[in-house]
C-alpha cells in the first residue's frame, strides 16, 4: 500500500500543475464567491497553513454550491460545485491517485481516464456488434452520482490508499454538505458532479462491475456510469439483465433504473450520442436525439431578435458547429451535413434580412445583387416572413455561399470529408 501519499500531494511541482489545470479549467465559484483568478493571490498568503492542515490530516473542505443543468433528454443535472481551493486540492489528490488506479482499470472502460476517449468506446462497440453481438444490453443507473455508498468506495479505496490521511480527506470531501438557497445540507451518499475527483471516484467504485464482467466473459464498453454489454440474443441479454441487476443493487448498492435499461437490438438504443446499424458490416449512425439537440442549439444562436454582428454570429456558430463534427465525423453523417449547411445558411440569410430592417435597405441590397425591380420590389412588400424570404432564390443570389463563407460560416460538409476515414 502507498504511505505518504499527502507529500506527494502538496509537493511544489504537483501543486502547480494543479493550478494551472484548475486556472484552465475556469468554473463557477463556490460557496466562498473565490474565482480562479482570485486564487493565486489567496495561496501566495495562505498556502503555509493549508498545507500544514493537508499534512496533519485536518484540512476542512467547505459545502458545494448546488446548481442545476437541462438535461439534454429533459430534466436537470444537480451538480456541486467545490470552492476554487477545493477543486485545487482535489486535482492535486487526482493527480497522485489516478496512476495508482489507472493502470489496473479495465481495458472496456473509456471515460475520464487519460489516453481514452468516447470515439475508442465507440469503435470497440462496432466490433462487438461486428462479431455476431447484435444485441445489447443498455445499463441505465439511476442517479449514480447521487447514490455512491460512501461505506463501499471508502473500502475500496482503503485496499490501496494505505495513507489514512488521503482516506479522511476523501471522506470530508464526499460528505461535505450542499448549500441551496443560503441553507447547507448534510450529505450522507453520493459524489458530486462537479469536482475534479469524482470522475475517478466513480471509476474506482464501477472497476468491480467491469471485473464482474469480464469474469463472465462478456463483450461490453463503459463511458462513465453509462454501460452497454453486446450480447448474440434477445433471450441472452435478458439473462445478463436480470443477473446484473442483482449484482448492481445487490454489491454494489446502486438502482438499475428499469424504465430506461433495455434489452434491444442496436440501431434501437444509443451510445454516445450515436447508434449501431448492421451487424456484419456494422456502421455508426447519429442517434436522432443527438440531430435534435444540435437544431435546438443551432435554433438558439441564430435566433433572429439577437442584437449581434454577423461576424459574431458565425463565431459562435463555428465554434459549436466544428466541435459536433469533429466528434460525428466518426459516423456515416456526409448527407446528414450537407442537410444541415443548406439549413444553417438558410438561418442567416434569415437573421441578416431581419437585420436590413427597412424597405429601403433591402430593396438596395437586392438591386446590388443585379435582382429585376419588379422581383425585388415584390420580396421586400410581400407578406411572408424572413424565414420564407430566406428560402427565395432571389435572397440566395443577393447572399450567395461565398459571401457567407466570407463572413466567417465554415461548412459542416467540408469539415466532415477532411476528417472523415478515406
Amino acid at each position: 500500500m502507498a504511505q505518504g501519499l499527502v507529500e506527494a500531494v502538496v509537493e511544489p511541482r504537483n501543486m502547480r500543475r494543479a493550478l494551472k489545470r484548475v486556472r484552465a479549467n475556469k468554473g463557477s465559484a463556490g460557496v466562498d464567491g473565490m474565482t480562479v483568478d482570485e486564487l493565486p493571490a489567496y495561496l501566495k498568503e495562505h498556502w503555509p497553513a493549508i498545507r500544514a492542515q493537508l499534512l496533519e490530516g485536518s484540512y476542512p473542505p467547505q459545502p458545494v454550491r448546488r446548481a442545476e443543468i437541462p438535461k439534454p433528454e429533459g430534466g436537470v443535472r444537480q451538480l456541486g460545485i467545490p470552492t476554487v481551493l477545493d477543486r485545487l486540492i482535489q486535482q492535486a489528490l487526482l493527480q497522485v491517485l489516478e496512476p495508482l488506479y489507472d493502470p489496473d482499470f479495465s481495458p472496456s472502460s473509456y471515460g475520464f481516464r487519460p489516453g481514452r476517449s468516447a470515439h475508442q468506446a465507440l469503435r470497440a462497440a462496432r466490433e462487438h456488434v461486428a462479431s455476431g453481438r447484435g444485441w445489447v444490453v443498455d445499463l441505465d443507473l439511476e442517479k449514480f452520482f447521487d447514490r455512491v455508498n460512501h461505506d463501499l468506495l471508502m473500502g475500496r479505496l482503503a485496499r490501496r490508499t494505505g495513507d489514512k490521511r488521503v482516506l479522511k480527506l476523501i471522506r470530508r470531501f464526499l460528505q461535505a454538505g450542499v448549500m441551496l438557497n443560503g441553507v447547507v445540507t448534510e450529505r450522507v451518499e453520493g459524489t458530486p458532479q462537479g469536482g475534479p475527483l469524482s470522475p475517478l471516484l466513480s471509476n474506482i467504485l464501477l472497476d468491480e462491475l467491469d471485473r464482474e464482467l469480464q469474469r463472465r466473459g462478456h463483450a461490453f464498453c463503459r463511458y462513465a456510469d453509462d454501460c452497454n454489454i453486446y450480447v448474440r440474443s434477445r433471450r441472452a441479454g435478458e439473462r445478463v439483465m436480470v443477473s446484473l441487476t442483482h449484482f448492481l443493487e445487490r454489491r454494489l448498492k446502486l438502482r438499475v433504473n428499469r424504465d430506461k435499461s433495455a434489452v434491444a437490438r442496436t440501431h434501437e438504443r444509443k451510445f454516445l450520442g450515436m447508434r449501431i446499424v448492421g451487424v456484419d458490416k456494422a456502421h455508426l449512425l447519429i442517434a436522432p436525439r443527438s440531430l435534435l439537440r444540435f437544431k435546438a442549439t443551432i435554433r438558439r444562436i441564430t435566433k433572429r431578435n439577437r442584437g449581434v454582428s454577423v461576424s459574431q454570429l458565425t463565431r459562435e456558430l463555428n465554434q459549436y458547429t466544428m466541435g459536433w463534427v469533429n466528434y460525428f465525423a466518426l459516423a456515416e453523417v456526409k448527407s446528414i451535413c450537407q442537410s444541415l449547411d443548406g439549413w444553417i445558411r438558410r438561418r442567416l440569410r434569415c437573421f441578416i434580412w431581419k437585420q436590413w430592417k427597412t424597405y429601403q435597405t433591402r430593396l438596395r441590397h437586392l438591386r446590388q445583387a443585379g435582382i429585376g425591380p419588379w422581383l425585388a420590389w415584390g420580396m421586400v412588400s410581400g407578406k411572408h416572413g424572413p424565414w420564407k424570404a430566406a428560402g427565395c432564390p432571389a435572397l440566395t443570389r443577393a447572399i450567395p455561399n461565398q459571401y457567407l463563407a466570407q463572413q466567417g460560416y465554415h461548412s459542416l460538409l467540408e469539415r466532415y470529408l477532411a476528417l472523415a476515414p478515406q
